[in-house]
């Protein structure tokens, strides 16, 4: 499927206000999700309308600026909500990690006038699509993609993979580099001449987030729609640990998701081990302590998640130096138990439902994918040297989106 533009959402009716009311919404939102995950995830059916209920109900606008109107929730919230959204489905948890993301590039660095622009538009529901990632670069953060100068407009060339979100977004945030090496950050309206959207993702998991191709051929920009992206980290402030901080909240709210099922599944399909004395599989002694096993990781991960919340907020109140390096490694810390939670039960998952678990109808092993894929986003094995580093020789972690 190809897109080659997409109307602006309606006006939202509501704004949200308050820290409570988002968590309260992301908890109404998400028993709503909930219902018919399985079958977007088993045929592929992208959640267009999941994505206009988050823009209707003001979730998308909730870091915008005090001072433009939103709620600018603390960090522990924006990883909360990301954790409720993702336990109802882990693919539209994802989508919007990058619409924040972008939020905050804004808050770094706009100008006045750029933010005059974009807040109430974001406020106002429409979203922001990722065009960060190549597929033939050298690593996952070099850039092929040139946004260079050309009389009164910049122009974008380049092909991009892994756009999360945008299939569903009003604007793609394309990053590339100038004619001196610079990397921009630009802004395309979605329908911009020379934008093509292509639906060409086949990851094994988070099927419906939309992550294909995105093209751009001779795309042109306004200069008020373009931000100095290197200039990002270098200074000290909150920016890598924000966004990682969501990333941890989609893992620990896809480890609940697949807790909440084992025990469904255990109390009313599962069968005893014909062994173990018993009549029913939740009264097996050791699938009884598996579970208890899977509780204690489970509340051990959201405690690390809660953690790395408070610590991200001191560095927001007061960005330098320490206090940023204190956030990168807290959130480190949720992101790496986190990832490996959700893998871990997502897995027992499977073992505790027992041959039942593993038929298709079921889809049981959604959870375990959609986490499996999620976590090769940025290696886990990096954040434990990053952790080692810090703790053991005062090595401050390095500044940018991945820690």
């Amino acid at each position: 499927m190809t897109i080659h533009s997409l109307k602006p959402q309606a006006a939202v009716t509501h704004v949200i206000s308050s820290d409570e009311e988002a968590i309260a919404t992301a908890q109404r939102l998400a028993a709503e999700f909930g219902q018919g995950d399985s079958e977007r995830d088993r045929n592929r059916i992208l959640p267009f309308a999941q994505m206009d209920a988050l823009s209707r109900s003001g979730l998308l606008g909730i870091t915008v600026p005090r001072a433009y109107g939103g709620a600018d929730v603390k960090a522990g919230t924006l990883a909360e909500v990301f954790a409720l959204i993702s336990a109802a489905d882990g693919s539209v948890g994802q989508i919007p990690q990058n619409h924040f993301f972008m939020i905050e590039a804004i808050r770094e660095q706009g100008s006045d006038a750029q933010k005059a622009f974009f807040f109430p538009r974001i406020l106002q529901g429409e979203r922001v699509g990722n065009a960060l990632s190549e597929r033939n670069s050298k690593s996952a953060h070099d850039h092929e993609t040139t946004i260079t100068r050309a009389g009164d407009h910049y122009v974008v060339n380049g092909h991009k993979f892994y756009s999360t979100g945008v299939i569903f977004a009003n604007w793609i945030a394309v990053v590339g580099n100038d004619e001196t090496g610079r990397s921009l950050l630009a802004f395309v309206p979605t329908g911009t001449p020379g934008l093509v959207i292509t639906d060409d993702w086949t990851g094994l998991g988070q099927r419906v987030t939309g992550s294909g191709s995105t093209v751009f051929t001779n795309v042109q920009v306004d200069p008020s729609a373009v931000f100095n992206f290197g200039a990002l980290f270098e200074t000290p402030g909150p920016m890598g640990p924000l966004a990682q901080i969501m990333h941890a909240g989609i893992q620990a709210g896809l480890a609940r998701r697949a807790l909440a099922q084992a025990k469904s599944f255990v109390g009313t399909s599962s069968r005893a081990w014909k062994y173990s004395g018993v009549e029913r599989a939740a009264n097996d002694p050791y699938t009884v302590a598996g579970i208890g096993d899977l509780e204690v990781r489970v509340a051990a991960s959201d405690a690390v998640l809660a953690r790395a919340g408070r610590v991200v907020e001191a560095a927001v109140s007061a960005p330098s130096e320490d206090t940023v390096a204190a956030a990168s490694i807290a959130v480190a810390e949720a992101k790496a138990l986190s990832t490996e939670t959700a893998l871990h039960v997502t897995s027992k998952l499977i073992e505790f439902a027992g041959s039942r678990g593993t038929l298709v109808q079921h889809n049981l092993d959604r959870f375990w994918r959609n986490a499996r894929t999620h976590s090769v986003h940025d290696p886990v094995r990096w954040k434990y040297n990053a952790i080692g580093d810090y703790f053991l020789n005062g090595v401050k972690p390095p500044r940018h989106g991945a820690i």
